[in-house]
């Protein structure tokens, strides 16, 4: 059954439409996966490495690890080539520790970050929000890929869609 929570709504969407994503790039190439397109980050490879890095990141930020002296991990994109079976592992691993540090406190809650000496102060609520919308601009740009592929019936990973599947 659905629910109702904005909350829920939004992390259990992102993992869904962002699984739905890796599962159509499954059958592509390697070549395929990381041609290059004037949209996004350049490649479905680098523009889903940039979602799940973000999602990395913001959970950082959350979890208090971009205070002063404190370092946030290497950026996912550093990490180098992956292949989609590799994302497709990372992805309950970052989506996971994202939702536990959403969940961590109140959505009001001001969180404070630090990084290369420039201060933010963003509510839990905020960057919540930012991260999912942020996967949702994405993974469009990734379907646009897809279908300059020639891949046929891309997912349909919007909310409506993950709505009547979680329904259905």
């Amino acid at each position: 059954m659905a629910t109702s929570d904005p909350v829920d709504i939004l992390l259990i969407h992102d993992r869904w439409g962002t699984q739905g994503l890796l599962e159509a790039c499954a059958g592509l190439s390697r070549e395929q996966f990381h041609q290059e397109f004037a949209i996004g980050s350049g490649s479905l490879h680098a523009t889903i490495v940039h979602i799940l890095g973000a999602m990395r990141g913001w959970t950082d930020m959350l979890n208090g690890d971009m205070g002063p002296g404190r370092e946030p991990r290497p950026r996912l994109e550093a990490e180098g080539e992956k292949t989609v079976e590799e994302l497709k592992a990372l992805l309950p691993v970052v989506a996971d520790e994202l939702e536990a540090a959403v969940r961590a406190g109140p959505l009001e809650d001001d969180i404070h970050g630090d990084r290369g000496g420039r201060k933010f102060v963003f509510t839990r609520g905020a960057i919540l929000t930012h991260v999912t919308t942020h996967a949702v601009h994405h993974r469009a740009q990734c379907l646009n890929m897809l279908r300059q592929l020639g891949v046929e019936n891309p997912p349909d990973v919007s909310v409506m869609t993950w709505t009547m599947t979680a329904d259905g």
